[in-house]
């Protein structure tokens, strides 16, 4: 019998890379997000009575708290982060004022409107699921498929609502509207595999989608399995970049693949069950004005570089990138997008490389329209806009130091779907 003992290097590289989030007597172990809106949305996610919004983070670990337990606010985040191993998760306040019932309007798919009254403190997600009820049976719509979208008066074009935040985060008062609207079919759009090695190899590898998603372009031509959801290539790369694919004997600069929504596999039980946050999931994709920029159309191709570049991809992919989403852009007057976190990626399109690569960066972008009347929606990502582009770095978790290591077996990819509403 062997035991394997830790390090006290490698103890300490853990503890930087993981915190504790503890809600009562619950505790549970998390990535350390920098940003402080992810960690936000991890706390919600794992104590799901407590919306996003509603979150209030807490320590009385610094010599500064004096013992008391002391709210950590966004200002500071960044800053204690590494100094703390248990944050207290407790829910926000709120003033007898604004912890109310709003009597609103909710519109289904049909064009039927009902009268209904509605706690501000009720998740989006359990408020859909509750509305599903009526829609299984009326149009047979499950919660997974249903989109909400708060409009003052009723009109379409309203902001779309993110389920792990409250009904009251988006200001909603006696007389609006949610309107609920069927999801749109979503194309996952020309993902690219460039696999850089520092000699020539022969490397398999292994494409899986879950079941929201079905394969429906890939190159070089290969076989798939499952409906569409499983694929392999063999390739020998070379020291150019430049890959052989061995079945067709074809040579390729990347290798390329897209998918459409399986609608088939949407579950049809209307049950609530929070969706948990750092999944990402086709069908349930969204961008809201805590986790996205907002910038002008003509804006846009600059901001991309400038990020891309940070997100380790080289003038081809960058331009690549632009120019295959710039017509899609150039349909909107303000574009709101962001970048997935590459372990929520991993988990939708789970990509399997052996040899194992030394650095696997993945970039995928979702990205939205933004009509000029809607702005004042989105205030918070106005100014993200305004910061340095580095923080994508953090968000999708990038390897900097390794990412352009030319001496290592490096895999890049890239991808792209635009949220329609």
């Amino acid at each position: 019998m062997s035991v394997t003992l830790l390090s006290e290097e490698t103890k300490k590289t853990q503890n930087l890379q993981l915190l504790t989030l503890k809600h009562g007597e619950n505790r549970v172990m998390v990535g350390r997000h920098r940003p402080y809106n992810l960690m936000l949305n991890a706390a919600s996610k794992h104590f799901p009575s407590i919306a996003s919004d509603m979150v209030r983070l807490q320590t009385n670990e610094l010599d500064v708290c004096e013992g008391h337990y002391v709210d950590i606010t966004a200002e500071i985040w960044a800053d204690v982060i590494d100094l703390l191993d248990v944050v207290e998760v407790t829910k926000r306040e709120v003033d007898e004022e604004n912890s109310s019932k709003v009597t609103i309007k909710v519109v289904f798919p049909s064009g039927e409107i009902q009268t209904t009254e509605v706690s501000t403190e009720l998740r989006v997600d359990k408020f859909i699921a509750d509305a599903s009820q009526t829609l299984m049976g009326t149009s047979g719509e499950c919660p997974t498929k249903i989109r909400a979208l708060h409009s003052k008066d009723g009109r379409l074009g309203g902001l779309a609502m993110r389920g792990n935040r409250s009904i009251g985060s988006y200001s909603i008062k006696d007389g609006h509207s949610i309107i609920l609207r069927v999801r749109e079919p979503s194309r996952c759009k020309r993902p690219v595999i460039y696999l850089y090695s520092p000699s020539d190899i022969d490397v398999s590898v292994k494409l899986s989608l879950i079941p929201e998603w079905s394969l429906s372009v890939i190159y070089p031509v290969v076989a798939t399995e499952d409906h569409g959801q499983h694929l392999e290539w063999n390739v020998r790369t070379h020291q150019d970049g430049s890959l052989t694919e061995h079945n067709s004997g074809l040579d390729v600069s990347y290798l390329f693949w897209e998918a459409e929504t399986n609608s088939q596999a949407f579950p049809r039980s209307p049950a609530y069950k929070p969706q948990p946050v750092d999944t990402f999931s086709p069908i349930s994709s969204s961008l809201d004005d805590m986790d996205s920029i907002v910038i002008p159309v003509d804006k846009a191709t600059v901001y991309l570089d400038k990020s891309l570049k940070v997100l380790g991809l080289h003038t081809e992919a960058r331009t690549s990138f632009i120019t295959y989403w710039l017509p899609s852009f150039l349909k909107h007057e303000y574009i709101a997008l962001r970048f997935v976190p590459q372990a929520a990626y991993e988990r939708a399109a789970s990509l399997s490389i052996s040899p194992q690569p030394d650095v696997m960066t993945r970039v995928f972008m979702l990205f939205r329209g933004v009509s000029k009347e809607l702005l004042a929606n989105w205030s918070n990502a106005q100014m993200q806009a305004e910061k340095d582009v580095i923080w994508w770095a953090n968000v999708v978790g990038v390897d900097l130091a390794r990412v352009g290591d030319m001496t290592l077996f490096r895999v890049l990819e890239w991808g792209g779907m635009e949220v329609l509403i």
